[in-house]
């Protein structure tokens, strides 16, 4: 690991004008999981890291009834995991949060650092996607708000500007009569990393399916909604060839990625048996 200098700024403006004067030579960090791995590796070799850990405005969990749930950038995957707040409002987060990576990553990673790097093999972007969740992004210049979809631009690239970092992510209230699930498939249980993962939020009475927001992530190169899929769960009563039509929907709409962990062909397989389980078990039914 190369010498560089190490900055604590004490606000979000602070930062950005650091950011602005610095340039590609400058790193934010958050929880420091991610960027330190890559510069021990001298994937990256930054003069300066900025460390956020003294900006109060990118911290705290917090509910509003009508305004919906506040994360704070500095939020660990286990305090996302153990909020009372997003246990009770947001279980399907909640429980993802649980999953994320390992013990050592949750308990030092962020969930905004985590939705900066835009590793496609990770959890919290596709949850949050299909939960309609908004991102807060801010600068020395003020803020701006983009939902999730709009942020996460391609592979490891997110819209963020030079200048900018992301402050905090908003969930909206969630209908009363929704429940959601969210799923992942790993090639074996010693990795960390999803194959695939889906999350699932529909608004339900008993079987029937009244709305679905359905996304699927890590083996497409952004998480990916279908919308397809959406209309025809909708107004459906559940059962198991209607999940399994739902789940043929699926894998044929998405754009799979290649590479050493599974093919294309593979991941299309699997997101399909994981969609297909995914609605089956969301409504009851043998997931077989």
């Amino acid at each position: 690991m190369r010498e560089f200098e190490f900055l604590e700024p004490a606000s979000v403006a602070e930062a950005s004008r650091i950011l602005a004067e610095v340039g590609d030579d400058c790193r934010l960090m958050a929880g420091g999981t991610a960027l330190l791995l890559a510069m021990r590796q001298r994937m990256a070799t930054p003069t300066h890291v900025v460390s956020l850990a003294k900006i109060d405005r990118l911290r705290g969990i917090e509910f509003d009834a009508a305004k919906g749930l506040r994360i704070g950038a500095l939020a660990k995957h286990s305090d996302v995991e153990r909020s009372a707040l997003v246990q009770q409002h947001y279980p399907m987060l909640a429980s993802m949060a649980s999953r994320v990576a390992n013990p050592q990553v949750r308990n030092q990673g962020t969930i905004g650092g985590n939705l900066c790097y835009a590793d496609p093999a990770t959890d919290p972007p596709g949850c949050l996607m299909s939960l309609g969740a908004q991102v807060v992004l801010g600068s020395a210049r003020g803020e701006r708000v983009l939902p999730i979809e709009e942020f996460l631009v391609d592979y490891y690239t997110t819209a963020l500007e030079p200048d900018e970092m992301l402050l905090e992510i908003r969930v909206p209230v969630q209908a009363a009569d929704s429940e959601g699930l969210y799923t992942r498939f790993r090639r074996t249980a010693a990795e960390h990393r999803p194959l695939v993962n889906l999350s699932l939020m529909t608004r339900r009475s008993g079987a029937n399916c009244l709305q679905a927001r359905l996304v699927v992530g890590a083996s497409t190169t952004i998480p990916t909604r279908v919308p397809r899929a959406e209309a025809f769960l909708a107004g459906k009563t559940i059962t198991l060839e209607v999940a399994a039509e739902a789940a043929d929907m699926v894998a044929t709409d998405i754009e799979t990625l290649s590479d050493q962990r599974g093919s294309a062909d593979f991941r299309r397989d699997m997101v399909r048996v994981v969609a297909r389980r995914s609605i089956a078990s969301l409504f009851g039914l043998p997931a077989n």
